[in-house]
């Protein structure tokens, strides 16, 4: 039994050293197969991966002989354009070269030409001498006199007889108009009117601004006009935009429009941002910097005339004149040197300064609104008064300073002598003083440039000058010929307001004693 029992066990241990060795041995084998498997994928990936970089690598070589013969031929078409130009321009300058030549054969054809008459009127000319030499020669055989005798006889007999004869028909022609001289006077007097009306009118309701270049203009206009209708939508005034070069004209009635505008539109040119927007911001800015200059302008003419106690809005009113001009002259500047004569005056005759300083301050005070409200710059200037509280001597001085009515007192006589002094008599503002007496200064210098004058006298400031002659050297006939050379000299070489009459005097003196 027990010899079974060993027997069995020796036989496991058997058949297990025999599976034990049997599966090592079919262990090897898959290893085997495995690595044999391995090895073969490992040939296919390295085979695959071949194949595909030389596929990689034929197709990068077929990219770049596309490349490098697509280069060639941008190349080669560059090179023939090029070659195409420059055929073009010798063919060009081949053209030029034969209009050159035959330009110069031209030039050359007529220089010659022209030396050839030159030489001929030289002959002639020296001929023409010759002759001429022995003509003199024959007249003065004949007269008995030399050149310089005869050309000074004659200048002297023509001289004499011209001067009579000129005197004459100035008389006589000044003689024939005098009857119709009022009627011209009317024809000279409306057509000043019409002319001045035409430059007053372009001169308080344009405004020119300047332009760095023409291609501002596209700018401002805008894509669709979308800039120029901002700008006249929001400032009220119309751009003018033509041919003048450089230059954009505004045109309003009122002058404080016309200032925003000006300054807003300046501002966007610096600014180079030009839309509606921009536009927008840019015409409140210019708006609030006019009120505030409009504002400081008022108080710099109630602080110059030391006039107190007015109302805000009249001196707001007053600033706006800042901008406002009568037949050229600035109306604040006007209204200040009124104020001023109107106080010197009073002060002369013993009235109320102050009272008369503040009419003459606010006597135009209508024109600063005269464009907004209907009615002559007098009624609008009352009832602005009224409304804040002038004083009646105030009132009726504003509205008898152009005689509207009849003034009954003195201050308003004052204002208005004060007013036509400032607007008329040339030198009475005082910024002009130094030049008006130059201009006078001037005036007497230039009549004294003739000869034969004893003495000269500017008068009636400067609308008259009266001229004193030396009797022995200026004749009656030659007095009348001075009076017009004075007066064209006058004319060509001075600048002056209206007309300078030219009064000449000559007086003869005969002194004799009884004895």
């Amino acid at each position: 039994m027990f010899w079974e029992i060993v027997g069995i066990v020796a036989a496991v241990a058997v058949v297990l050293v025999i599976g034990f060795l049997l599966g090592i041995v079919y262990r090897k084998k898959v290893a085997e197969r495995e690595i044999s498997s391995a090895e073969e994928e490992a040939k296919r990936i390295i085979n695959e991966s071949i194949k595909a970089a030389e596929s990689k690598k034929r197709e990068a070589l077929v990219e770049a002989r596309e490349e490098i013969h697509k280069s060639r031929s941008e190349y080669e078409r560059e090179v023939k354009e090029r070659r195409a130009e420059l055929s073009k321009q010798e063919r060009r300058l081949q053209q030029k070269e034969e209009t050159l030549d035959r330009k110069t054969d031209t030039l050359e054809k007529k220089t010659e030409s022209l030396n050839q008459k030159l030489s001929q009127a030289e002959a002639m000319q020296e001929e023409i001498r010759l002759v001429k030499k022995s003509q003199l020669e024959m007249l003065e055989k004949i007269s008995g006199y030399t050149v310089d005798e005869a050309k000074q006889y004659l200048i002297s007999s023509v001289e004499t007889e011209v001067t009579h004869e000129m005197a004459a028909k100035v008389r006589e022609v000044e003689a024939k108009y005098k009857d119709e001289a009022e009627e011209r006077a009317r024809e000279i007097i409306a057509t000043a009117i019409q002319r001045c009306a035409a430059d007053h009118a372009s001169e308080i309701t344009v405004s020119v601004v300047p332009l760095p270049n023409d291609e501002m203009k596209g700018r401002i206009i805008g894509r669709e006009g979308r800039n120029i209708r901002s700008i006249e939508t929001l400032t009220g005034c119309d751009l003018i935009i033509d041919d003048t070069p450089e230059a954009i004209t505004l045109s309003s009635f009122d002058p404080v429009r016309r200032e925003v505008a000006r300054i807003a539109l300046e501002r966007l040119i610096q600014d180079g941002r030009i839309h509606p927007a921009r536009i927008e911001e840019m015409v409140a800015k210019a708006q609030k910097e006019v009120a505030a200059t409009i504002k400081s302008e008022g108080e710099r003419a109630a602080f110059e005339t030391n006039i107190h106690g007015l109302h805000p809005e009249i001196i707001r009113l007053l600033g706006r004149m800042k901008y406002r001009t009568s037949y050229g002259q600035n109306v604040l500047n006007h209204s200040i040197e009124v104020a001023q004569l109107s106080g010197l005056i009073a002060a002369e005759l013993g009235v109320d300064v102050t009272t008369a300083k503040r009419a003459g301050l606010l006597h135009d005070l209508g024109k600063s609104i005269d464009h907004e409200v209907e009615g002559s710059h007098v009624s609008i200037g009352v009832d602005i008064a009224r409304k804040y509280k002038e004083s009646p001597e105030v009132l009726h001085a504003i509205e008898a300073h152009h005689g509207d009515v009849e003034p009954h007192s003195v201050i308003a006589c004052i204002v208005q002598a004060a007013d036509a002094i400032s607007a008329s008599r040339p030198g009475a503002r005082r910024e002009n003083v130094e030049n008006y007496v130059k201009r006078l200064e001037k005036l007497e210098a230039v009549t004294r440039s003739f000869p034969g004058i004893a003495g000269c006298y500017a008068i009636q400031a400067g609308r008259e000058i009266r001229v004193m002659v030396k009797p022995e050297e200026v004749s009656e006939d030659q007095m009348v010929l001075l009076a017009r050379d004075i007066a064209k000299k006058i004319e060509d070489e001075l600048t002056y307001p209206g007309q300078i009459k030219v009064h000449v005097l000559r007086e003869t003196k005969a002194i004799e004693y009884a004895k």
